[in-house]
């Protein structure tokens, strides 16, 4: 499994807005400034996440976006659902009535732990936890 630039990006962007909160709307150039991203591409993702109601965004000169929410209540897998589909490893496991041999196949045990990990993983994982290691990590190398 692969994640695209679209959900990476997403990951990038929500993390940019969490880390530079200060109440202000924060304009979708200076995202793509900090990033390096293409403000265009950044338009495309942040529209669908100002959809799932994950951003807030408003219009106009002193417009831009902000998270709807606190960083505490978004998981990582929250955002790379929103713009990937499913995480699942293979296909069977978002529908096991398309596989005719599911009930057969010893290999669906690999899939199915594959799954549970990364599930395990993206989803205990907070943009607040992402704000923190950013911070370590600065800190870290302030010292440097």
């Amino acid at each position: 499994m692969k994640i695209s630039t679209k959900g990476r990006y997403a990951l990038r962007l929500m993390l940019d807005l969490a880390l530079n909160n200060t109440g202000e709307y924060i304009k979708i150039k200076n995202i793509s400034e900090r990033q390096e991203i293409s403000e265009k591409y950044l338009e495309q993702i942040v529209t669908s996440l100002s959809r799932a109601g994950y951003v807030k965004s408003v219009r106009g000169a002193q417009g831009g976006y902000k998270l709807a929410r606190t960083p505490e209540e978004y998981t990582v897998g929250m955002i790379l659902r929103l713009t990937e589909g499913s995480l699942a490893p293979v296909a069977c496991l978002e529908d096991e009535t398309e596989c005719n041999k599911i009930d057969d196949c010893v290999t669906i045990e690999v899939w199915k732990q594959l799954d549970t990990a990364i599930k395990g993983v993206v989803d205990r994982i907070t943009l607040q936890d992402l704000v923190n290691w950013q911070m370590q990590k600065v800190n870290n190398n302030y010292y440097i």
